[in-house]
């Protein structure tokens, strides 16, 4: 291992622990870098047109702001309301299953997943929903059972702000100093890894979040033109969900189709449930992929999957919001390291000659 190797592996190592030893309080931070990195394009291009960089940063805020306020102010109720109805509406649901949902799999498919005592689970249920009031009930008192947690939260919602907007104020001042303390020699080569990896983190954070938002927003509307109770709920959760390619599509569909019969108790209405997902599918493949995002992320969906849990597993919410921009920029790492193995010696040696060595049976042949 070279001093360059040794070097490298020190940094990641030392990274990791810091992480895992600050993940407490890292959460904000990687929100305020996430948000300053989204801005900072658009920021530029305000600066183009004129604007000084502290002026279009706080343009950027007053509309970040205002976006954030309608989505408190008009969604999330309707989203508390949503659930809210689906907790109350459990035991319904549970004797749904019983009474019409297991006949109808033991009828079509042999299989009865409902074997154990659905009754006894719906009112344990409805006893505990009964003792522990409505779904914000809970989770204010959850809160404010700790004043100090109360306070951590109040402060890390302060902070993200906060931090978003001196980093964006000052992105492009910070890439110029680390570009700077690139060894001389090494820079071109490094700055071009440091693009291609901008180019993979901006698909996703820019595409891949965009296209996650937009099709909740197509699958919720789909959902409220059949006449959904849970449209939005549904949605947003399928829109979530996308972040894996064709797990939206599963989970959004299971959940509506379960969803649907409850409310209508007639089958013909999984087909326009099954229209709102198939069109928010060809939108996905056709349209929105291309469009926004392209080739350039290249992970696959189990990687996908893996990176998310890992990530989770290993620093929790730090690591979960670190997962999947790392695991890209990681296999930017990975085809470079694929390249340079491809045009290595130890791939394809050959002596002083030029020859073929007598190990390499495919190039005799």
């Amino acid at each position: 291992m070279t001093a360059n190797e040794r070097y490298v592996a020190m940094a990641l190592l030392i990274g990791g622990g810091l992480i895992w030893l600050l993940s407490d309080i890292l959460s904000p931070f990687l929100i305020g870098i996430a948000i300053a990195y989204l801005g900072d394009p658009l920021v530029d291009r305000m600066e183009t047109w004129g604007l000084g960089r502290t002026v279009a940063v706080s343009l950027v805020f007053v509309v970040l702001t205002a976006v954030v306020v309608g989505v408190v102010l008009v969604v999330l109720p309707l989203m508390v309301g949503e659930v809210a109805a689906l907790i109350r509406q459990i035991p319904a649901l549970l004797a749904w299953l019983q009474q019409t949902g297991s006949p109808l799999l033991m009828e079509t498919f042999g299989v009865d997943p409902f074997a154990f005592d659905l009754a006894e689970l719906r009112n344990n249920l409805a006893e505990n929903w009964r003792q522990a009031g409505d779904f914000a009930g809970i989770v204010l008192r959850e809160i404010s059972q700790s004043s100090l947690a109360l306070i951590a939260f109040v402060a890390n919602f302060v902070l993200i702000p906060v931090v978003a907007f001196y980093l964006m104020r000052d992105w492009d001042d910070l890439m110029d100093r680390l570009r700077g303390l690139l060894p001389r020699d090494k820079e071109p080569y490094f700055v071009g890894l440091a693009t291609e990896c901008d180019d993979v983190l901006s698909a996703f954070l820019r595409g891949q979040l965009l296209i996650m938002l937009l099709l909740g927003v197509v699958y919720a509307i789909g959902l409220l033109i059949v006449g959904l109770d849970l449209a939005l709920l549904i949605g947003m959760l399928a829109g979530l969900a996308s972040i894996v390619p064709y797990l939206g599509f599963i989970v959004g569909f299971g959940a509506a189709a379960i969803a649907a019969l409850f409310q209508f108790g007639d089958p013909l209405v999984l087909v326009w449930v099954l229209v709102v997902f198939g069109i928010g599918q060809a939108l996905e493949g056709m349209i929105l992929t291309p469009l926004l995002v392209g080739d350039r992320i290249g992970l696959h969906p189990v990687a996908v999957i893996f990176a998310i849990m890992a990530g989770g597993q290993l620093f929790g919410l730090v690591g979960v919001l670190l997962a999947l921009p790392a695991a890209a920029v990681i296999m930017v790492f990975v085809r470079h390291l694929h390249d340079r193995y491809l045009e290595s010696e130890y791939y394809e040696p050959e002596n002083e000659a030029g020859l073929i060595l007598p190990g390499d049976e495919s190039e005799q042949r």
